[in-house]
């Protein structure tokens, strides 16, 4: 696995969990609701990374 892989890789798992930890931080519901924000922050970190190449 080259450096860029390992480098996009970890942004959208960085965008996962992050937006899961900000959500539960705000007050989601339960950790259901703030892993499907979670989802929202990984799908668009992964479009930045695929319009980034």
């Amino acid at each position: 696995m080259n450096a860029h892989r390992r480098t996009d890789l970890l942004i959208v798992l960085g965008a996962f969990a992050g937006a899961t930890l900000v959500a539960l931080a705000v007050g989601a519901t339960n950790l259901g609701t703030a892993m499907t924000f979670g989802q929202l922050g990984f799908a668009a970190a992964l479009v930045l990374v695929l319009v980034r190449r």
